[in-house]
């Protein structure tokens, strides 16, 4: 499989995604477009946009990214957001996809890290007051727990260190400004998309490939495949409302690190090391409320790990990512 044969699967609607989109009245904005998940998002809305316009802003400091997009009919905004000077320009559209974020790095420029996570969110409300607005979160908001527990949107908030503190910020940001404008928000909160360029199976492939040992300090994590996680953020537009709603995003599995490469050493026909002991505390969430309004994730974990093994296995080109999932004390 091709890179671009890849992002035609992972930008494929379900019907159901379809009828969402084709629906919508007035033009879309996917703003961050350039990143991680923001290509095959475009694509995806685009495919089903019908007669409406698909713009992707982005500083598109990754040409080959905003060629395919372009390839596949989406409008380029090349854009650096933390510029006002910028805002103006940008396209009017009804409905806005927001997932501009910071999180690598974070630990080492953290003004930055705080600029992009939750003052930039508020300009963009403000410019987008009149549209209704899909906000990508992340799971990191909540406390670290045991692997027996989920956490659901109705769990208090504890974000551990200064990237979840700043995310936990967009929100509050973008709550303030729903409720000042009525603008109408969905709050997704996100963790982990996986897919054969990027994510915890990528990062568990590559170590074993490489016979480095895998760190268990959190021993369990939750996955969900980058196509079923697009296909619920563009139908989560849905459930925009003034104070926004709030949507957890990730797979039904609480997946232990531990089984979970020893799987993936199996198809490599290779023995995975390990690092220590289990650690007591993850980050996990309780999706049951996303799958109760949009059904069931298309892929199974099942699934994912040998499509994901043949693809960095063949010595295929990643996103050089780490997601840092092992990560336990916040500092990314």
């Amino acid at each position: 499989m091709s890179a671009s044969e890849l992002e035609h699967m992972l930008s494929e609607p379900s019907p159901e995604a379809r009828k969402v989109i084709g629906g919508m009245d007035g033009d879309i904005v996917v703003l961050g477009a350039g990143g991680k998940m923001g290509p095959t998002l475009a694509m995806m809305l685009q495919k089903a946009a019908g007669g409406a316009t698909v713009y992707a802003v982005s500083r598109f400091t990754d040409k080959a990214a905003a060629r395919r997009l372009e390839t596949a009919g989406v409008r380029i905004v090349e854009a650096d957001l933390l510029d006002r000077s910028c805002h103006a320009a940008l396209p009017n559209a009804a409905n806005v996809y927001y997932l501009v974020g910071m999180k690598f790095g974070a630990s080492g420029n953290q003004p930055l890290t705080w600029a992009m996570n939750s003052y930039l969110p508020g300009m963009m409300a403000e410019r987008y007051s009149d549209s209704r607005m899909v906000v990508l979160s992340t799971g990191n908001v909540y406390p670290y727990v045991d692997v027996a527990t989920r956490v659901g949107e109705d769990t208090s908030v504890g974000p551990v260190g200064e990237y979840a503190q700043s995310c936990l910020g967009r929100e509050r940001i973008c709550e303030f400004f729903s409720r000042s404008n009525g603008t109408p928000m969905t709050l997704v909160r996100l963790n982990y998309a996986n897919e054969p360029r990027y994510g915890i199976l990528v990062d568990l492939t590559l170590k074993i490939m490489h016979d480095e040992a895998i760190d268990l300090t959190v021993p369990a994590v939750n996955l969900i495949w980058q196509r079923d996680a697009n296909d619920y953020i563009a139908r989560s537009i849905t459930l925009a409302q003034s104070p926004p709603a709030v949507i957890n995003l990730t797979g039904p599995e609480t997946v232990m690190v531990r089984d979970a490469a020893i799987e993936i050493g199996r198809l490599l026909g290779r023995e995975p090391r390990f690092a220590g002991a289990a650690g007591a505390k993850c980050l996990l969430s309780d999706a049951s409320c996303c799958f109760a309004k949009f059904g069931a994730p298309g892929t199974s974990l099942q699934e994912m790990i040998p499509m994901i093994v043949s693809w960095v296995g063949a010595g295929k080109a990643v996103l050089n990512k780490p997601t840092k999932y092992e990560v336990s004390d916040g500092r990314f």
